[in-house]
């Protein structure tokens, strides 16, 4: 089983920057219903994806103040609990994941947000790969007005 997740949240101030579960000191966050991490975003769509459950919006509609603010790591355990009670064998093999912004250097959080992520989702031995590109300052994200991530769900 395959699934392929993408988020993207344009960033403002007045925000915790949340990425993976992790606060990332900058002086922007992304905005959102939620709290916006396009990270956990996109890895929720992934496993909903592999597990063929639909998308993050049929779970948690940005319409609900149920939602409102709420932590997406938060909204990523109920992922878990849906897929787990729809799915008689799923287990998470693997994860690959890119995100996409031109500020801040993810070098001192990359280790820490795929450690996060493991934990998470009771991964062992940690295979949860976290990368970090930027745009060469093209579009949205490389002028700094926005963060995407690319997540992709191997499972069995």
């Amino acid at each position: 089983m395959i699934g392929m997740g993408f988020d993207i949240h344009r960033l403002v101030k007045g925000r915790d920057l949340i990425l993976g579960g992790v606060k990332i000191d900058f002086p922007k966050g992304l905005d959102g219903h939620s709290d916006a991490d396009v990270l956990i975003h996109a890895l929720i769509d992934a496993l909903l994806g592999a597990a063929k459950l639909g998308d993050i919006g049929d779970l948690f509609p940005n319409t609900d103040p149920l939602y409102k603010g709420i932590s997406s790591v938060v909204l990523l355990g109920k992922t878990l609990d849906f897929i787990k009670k729809r799915m008689i064998k799923f287990k998470i093999s693997e994860v690959d994941s890119i995100i996409f912004l031109e500020a801040p250097k993810l070098i001192d959080y990359k280790m820490i947000i795929s450690k996060n992520i493991a934990n998470f989702l009771q991964i062992p031995d940690c295979k949860v790969n976290v990368k970090a590109k930027t745009m060469e300052r093209l579009g949205p994200i490389g002028s700094k007005k926005a963060v995407a991530a690319l997540v992709m769900v191997v499972g069995k």
